[in-house]
């Protein structure tokens, strides 16, 4: 008992009264300054670096939580697992891969699809996951985005689509890259419906997800230094045999090329959004 009070304390005994401090885990270093950062001090700042304004990446229920009022929201179609069509095998099988990012994810796959309040407006938000198998886009993700589009069809509510994303899943071949059509179409109803789309892009965005609906939106904005993307930097350098300018492919570059409408600091999305949403509703 007396060595469990000492480890939740954070304190170790290194023997002969030598008293240790746990510190693991308290500190991060900045992936772009090199600044170490209080872990408590990052969370409190919507994990953003407080020297250089580096942003994180943060996970789909954090990033939910940022956006609806008091982060309170209604989540759809949580049990929707994929059928794995191709009986896909790599390393391993695509079955065991989709149960191990589930079980390391408490998703079924890689979005979480949700309604609620943003500023007081209802809304419908879609938030894709990174670390399940790379938020790429299989035929979960493109049916749950679907089915969004579809209520804010049936509701008139503005809808909201975080990317995250590698692109198409792989391991579901051309049933992956039919979702890109899919959910294009839902959004081209959408349009003719004059009901409101912001597509928010992160670090990253790519591949198909990119080709699609993550610049389909009435209004594309990113957040600051967000890899965005097709092909990646080095695969385009090694087709067209010449060297990129810096900062290509980020969200700043996109931005002075017009492939963007604005690019927002993640403290300043949700009032962002919320102001875009009064003019284009009105």
């Amino acid at each position: 008992m007396a060595w469990f009070n000492r480890q939740k304390s954070g304190v170790e005994d290194g023997g002969e009264g030598e008293k240790k401090v746990r510190t693991e885990g308290l500190w991060l270093k900045c992936e772009k300054c090199g600044q170490i950062i209080w872990k408590k001090a990052l969370d409190e700042n919507l994990q953003v670096c407080p020297k250089c304004e580096h942003h994180f990446r943060i996970d789909a229920r954090v990033r939910l939580a940022t956006l609806f009022d008091n982060g309170e929201f209604e989540e759809f179609d949580p049990n929707l697992v994929s059928t794995n069509p191709l009986n896909f095998v790599d390393s391993k099988t695509y079955d065991e891969r989709l149960h191990a990012m589930q079980e390391a994810t408490q998703l079924s796959d890689a979005l979480i699809s949700a309604s609620g309040k943003l500023a007081g407006r209802p809304v419908n938000i879609c938030a894709m996951e990174l670390k399940f198998i790379g938020g790429s886009m299989g035929a979960v993700v493109g049916e749950m985005i679907t089915r969004a589009v579809e209520r804010s069809l049936d509701s008139k509510t503005p809808l909201i689509i975080v990317s995250a994303s590698g692109g198409a899943r792989m391991m579901e071949g051309v049933v992956s890259l039919m979702q890109l059509a899919k959910i294009s179409a839902a959004l081209a109803r959408l349009d003719k419906a004059n009901v409101p789309y912001i597509s928010v892009l992160t670090d990253p965005t790519t591949g198909g997800v990119t080709a699609s609906f993550a610049m389909l939106g009435d209004l594309n904005i990113a957040e600051p230094g967000a890899l965005i993307g097709f092909a990646g930097p080095r695969v385009i350098e090694q087709t067209i045999r010449q060297k990129l300018p810096a900062g290509f492919q980020r969200s700043e570059f996109l931005l002075a090329h017009g492939m963007l409408d604005a690019v927002v600091h993640r403290k300043e999305m949700k009032p962002y959004i919320a102001r875009a949403l009064d003019f284009m509703a009105a």
